[in-house]
């Protein structure tokens, strides 16, 4: 897919176009979170047996983590790492209606916490494609699982309900870390392969910041990889298994991994990261994103502890006592970066060079 490489600075200094932006999606998805919440009543029954440990956060702070995320892609833009990653393109009558379908969904995600139907996607598992146990859940207790053309649609609109517009300015702390480590690079000839891209939505941000490189996206789901094939600007799509990926040794020069880990079983995250070296050149990168854990910030424990109580989200508890450093260390990569935005954080790894000829 041909994409236009933008002149130097043409995006630099646009801090005001993301700032007015992002106050425009803040509000829109604040107040579409709040409606959620009413219309679906999920406050009115606790889960069972679930008791917070941790304390409420201090006055005043969740809303400066969360105003954080935003600033800190505001500066990004400003610094011109990435252009200005602002929607649009949606009449209010398109937009009023996606709000009306997810306030239907939401009782119907509703009614599947109060039964514990984490399981029910199994029904919609297509035919004849070869998905792991594990994968056929209802993550989030969403309608469809990973499985329907409903819930792919859906499924960017609901994360920035949940987060109150944050989603996006949240896991682009990743594309910060690798536009970061590439900036004044020469992007033709990079390829980079977004592991586990969904609908595409950090795809098409990975499009805007570099235009030059080869895009592939990799996911298991049928019906998201056909919403991010309307989309994101790839190059390449494919159907594939994290476990397992039909790559070549050494083939890619970034890999980005965004929201995946926190999903997999605690058995299967060194064999994930053991393919993410393999298909990584020496020298290459993974922009990792995905769900702060409680000792990087102990006044949004709370917040994280409730994420998967009230969330279908059974590996969740594991992933947040996964030292990542580790994990990805034992599979030959290293820890260059770091970087954290409200209830995410992003780690940059990089694979050790070749050692010199003797």
């Amino acid at each position: 897919m041909s994409r236009t490489k933008p002149k130097p600075g043409a995006f630099a200094g646009d801090r005001s176009r993301q700032v007015a932006g992002a106050a425009l999606k803040a509000v829109w998805w604040g107040a579409t979170s709040v409606a959620l919440r009413r219309v679906a009543r999920s406050g009115e029954a606790a889960p069972k047996d679930f008791t917070p440990i941790n304390p409420p956060a201090p006055e005043g702070f969740v809303r400066r983590a969360w105003r954080e995320a935003f600033e800190k892609d505001a500066a990004d833009v400003a610094a011109g790492l990435y252009p200005p990653m602002t929607p649009g393109g949606q009449s209010p009558a398109a937009a009023l209606k996606q709000v009306a379908d997810l306030i239907a969904d939401a009782k119907d995600v509703e009614a599947r916490r109060r039964r514990g139907g984490g399981v029910e996607a199994r029904g919609d598992t297509p035919p004849g494609g070869a998905f792991p146990a594990y994968y056929r859940q209802n993550f989030h207790f969403q309608s469809g699982g990973w499985f329907t053309a409903e819930s792919a649609r859906r499924y960017e609109s609901q994360v920035e309900a949940l987060f109150a517009g944050t989603a996006g300015a949240m896991r682009r702390r990743a594309l910060s870390l690798l536009a970061k480590a590439w900036r004044g690079r020469d992007h033709r000839g990079l390829a980079i392969l977004d592991l586990a891209c969904g609908s595409g939505a950090f795809l098409s941000n990975l499009a805007a910041a570099f235009p030059r490189a080869r895009l592939i996206g990799l996911d298991l789901s049928p019906a998201y990889l056909a919403e991010a094939r309307r989309s994101a600007g790839a190059d390449e799509l494919i159907q594939a298994n994290a476990e397992h990926l039909p790559v070549a040794d050494a083939g890619l020069d970034a890999v980005t991994c965004v929201y995946l880990f926190h999903e997999l079983p605690p058995k299967l995250r060194p064999r994930v990261a053991a393919e993410i070296a393999r298909v990584l050149k020496p020298g290459g990168l993974l922009a990792f994103a995905d769900s702060a854990q409680k000792a990087d910030e102990p006044h949004l424990a709370r917040l994280l502890e409730v994420f998967p109580a009230y969330f279908h989200e059974p590996y969740y508890e594991s992933y947040g006592e996964t030292d990542l450093t580790a994990l990805f260390g034992a599979a030959g990569l290293t820890l260059v970066s770091q970087d954290r935005a409200f209830l995410t954080k992003a780690l940059l790894f990089e694979k050790a060079h070749d050692p010199p000829a003797e």
